[in-house]
């Protein structure tokens, strides 16, 4: 059973307070208003949430800093605090935690304010309960044959998809992080209609769990879930699989695209779909496999398809299935389904070494603020000091199986399918290129090329000939199963008899990509950015008449403002920027970073630590089913807020 992902995301944001701060307390009214929201402080009233929110309240009348606190318990008992600070100098708090989904009769969580003045502290507000609610399961959309399709969920970072029909012996799960699921389990090795026609599914969201680092918030250790509800029983049905020479289909995931200019970019990466099994020399196959390049001559390869038996593919970031390695493995796998594992070796139609993309080694997440090529042009300097560090805990990312950002439609992907076989390797010399003695656990040779892992080999004359059987290839060396029993000399003869099935291309792509055949087509892929403002700035705080406002890019705010944003499909943190200027955007240092050149968000809410003066800010998300180094998503387009000088009144003494 495959395990959902879960993550541990660790953040030094704040210097946190302690639940109860000694201060002395000052006759005066409580805090007043205290509400959660997600964009605008001033949005309508609600207590359901399926992400973490922001919350505001009242100003206090001489306040010079407040306190926030968020627990389990209503009567704020240590035991079940979950976060606190007291370094809040405006209205407003953005937590640095990711709060689980939980929900109590009549709420599960509350959060409380109180303001700090020079003779001490006004009482607590009134508990405001809230819940935490993942929302409901994803809905299925149209698709294609061999494809399972959902609408994303707001704020998931992935899925989970339960195939009801295979237990073998325990159910069978696939994760991925996109909208999209091909059905290879059905289809590998089996083409009649009992096998494909109906495939039953379930489905619920995934998310991760993130803490701060300084391991004081979510303080009482609550344990936040990493997935949403099952989904009810979906039922995807197929036609019978259509024989014929190869056709490219669409690529589908959030956006269905036919390749053209009018096409839309996909925000998600997107399963491929195609229909026939026949090379371009009329031989049909029953397995696949799906290229893409970054040319329309098929030759910068940047992606690999695992092997499959269907008529689409979807990438899984945690590796393709089980395929036989033996022939006498082939009966099993047209009987059963397969289950999750390895391919054995992979070759292209001109003998090149073929790994698909889902078995590279796992992605890293990016540990804290790269530097930008737009914030610093011409310079060499090393970027700001970056003390945040994301960390991953029990969960693992698994394989980079998205891809990068491009100017859809001036440029673009191009892909293609190519037909494979699976084969037994056939007889195959070489000679060894130096002598190896009894007892040597390898052997080099004039040429390895052809040799992999279960070949069977003859090595040495009539008087010193033995079987050995290759464990690995490396260069110009095979690597044995066992040590050698004769001594051997350069020269002598090395002669295949057989070993594991190889999976071979039938074709080259660059062939099938040319004309007369015309076997390629376009995608494009343009990360989603989040959004900071519709109309009115996602922006609340401290107005300069001394209350709580959500503001325009016209009004200015008192104090640290707090911004929001909307999710982006594929986005599991988010960086936040200012700068004095639109354009030119230059970051100015954050002084509660160690002056890095930006800060990284656990949830879609930030309070900026902004000086008096017109500032643009701009929020990207992270993609970490991209390659390691190279997860950043598209910026917002900047947005404008106004940080007011403060003012003074002169008063006479007595007065």
């Amino acid at each position: 059973m495959r395990t959902p992902l879960l993550l541990a995301v660790c953040f030094g944001l704040l210097t946190l307070a302690p639940a109860a701060e000694a201060a002395k307390p000052v006759r005066r009214a409580a805090t007043a208003n205290l509400h959660g929201f997600l964009l605008r402080a001033d949005e309508p009233s609600a207590t359901s949430f399926t992400r973490t929110p922001a919350f505001a309240w009242n100003p206090v009348p001489g306040a010079v800093r407040y306190q926030f606190q968020l627990a389990t318990s209503s009567t704020f008992r240590e035991s079940g605090i979950v976060y606190s600070t007291g370094a809040l100098t405006t209205p407003v708090a953005a937590p640095t935690v990711m709060l689980p989904w939980i929900t109590g009769n009549p709420h599960a969580l509350f959060a409380r304010a109180r303001g700090v003045t020079a003779s001490g502290t006004t009482p607590w507000s009134k508990a405001f309960g809230f819940d935490m609610t993942p929302g409901p399961p994803p809905k299925p959309l149209p698709a294609a044959p061999g494809l399972l399709r959902w609408a994303p969920v707001e704020g998931a970072d992935g899925y989970q998809v339960w195939f009801i029909d295979i237990n073998n012996p325990t159910p069978k799960m696939e994760t991925v992080f996109t909208n999209v699921l091909d059905e290879r389990e059905f289809y590998t090795f089996h083409r009649t209609p009992d096998w494909t026609t109906t495939v039953r599914w379930r489905i619920r969201a995934l998310r991760t769990d993130r803490t701060d680092d300084n391991k004081q918030t979510r303080q009482n250790g609550l344990p936040a879930v990493g997935y949403g509800p099952w989904s009810p029983v979906y039922s995807s049905t197929n036609p019978p699989y259509q024989g014929g020479p190869i056709k490219l289909g669409q690529t589908i995931s959030d956006v269905v695209s036919s390749g053209d200019a009018s096409s839309q970019a996909h925000r998600l990466m997107p399963a491929f779909t195609f229909s026939g099994d026949q090379a371009i020399n009329g031989t049909s196959s029953e397995l696949f496999r799906v290229y893409v390049f970054t040319d329309r001559q098929c030759l910068n390869r940047v992606f690999t398809s695992a092997v499959i038996g269907g008529p689409a593919y979807a990438p899984r970031p945690f590796g393709p299935l089980a395929l036989p390695a033996l022939p006498s493995a082939l009966p099993a796998a047209r009987a059963s389904y397969l289950r999750d594992g390895s391919e054995p070796d992979s070759f292209s139609f001109d003998g090149l070494k073929v790994l698909s993309t889902e078995l590279t080694a796992p992605a890293t997440p990016t540990t804290s603020v790269p530097s930008d090529s737009d914030s610093n042009p011409g310079t060499t300097t090393a970027p700001a000091a970056s003390p945040q560090q994301i960390q991953v805990g029990s969960g693992v990312l698994g394989a980079p199986v998205d891809l990068w950002d491009t100017d859809w439609p001036g440029s673009g992907y191009y892909w293609t399918v190519i037909p494979v076989a699976a084969v037994s390797p056939g007889a195959l010399t070489t000679s060894t290129a130096a002598g190896a003695a009894i007892g040597a656990s390898g052997i080099t040779v004039v040429s390895a090329v052809g040799f992999s892992s279960g070949d069977v080999v003859q090595l040495g004359n009539a008087s010193n000939q033995e079987p050995v059987t290759v464990v690995s290839v490396s260069g110009g060396s095979l690597t044995l199963s066992a040590p050698l029993k004769f001594a051997h000399g350069a020269g002598e003869p090395i002669v295949r008899t057989g070993g594991n099935l190889q999976y071979q291309d039938l074709e080259l792509p660059q062939d099938v990509c040319a004309p007369p055949y015309n076997r390629v087509a376009r995608f494009g892929k343009n990360s989603e950015p989040s959004l900071t403002a519709a109309g009115e700035l996602f922006a609340s705080g401290l107005s300069t008449k001394g209350t709580l406002t959500a503001g325009q890019s016209s009004q200015a705010f008192y104090g640290a403002p707090l911004v929001a944003w909307t999710p982006a499909l594929g986005a599991t943190v988010y960086e936040v920027q200012w700068s004095k200027k639109a354009y030119p955007f230059k970051p100015e240092p954050n002084p509660h970073n160690d002056n890095a050149l930006g800060t990284l968000a656990l949830g879609t809410s930030m309070v900026l630590p902004l000086k008096p003066g017109t500032w643009y800010y701009r929020v990207r998300g992270f993609n970490y089913a991209l390659p390691t180094g190279a997860q950043q998503m598209s910026w917002s387009d900047p947005a404008r807020i106004v940080v007011a000088k403060p003012k003074f009144k002169i008063v006479k003494p007595g007065k």
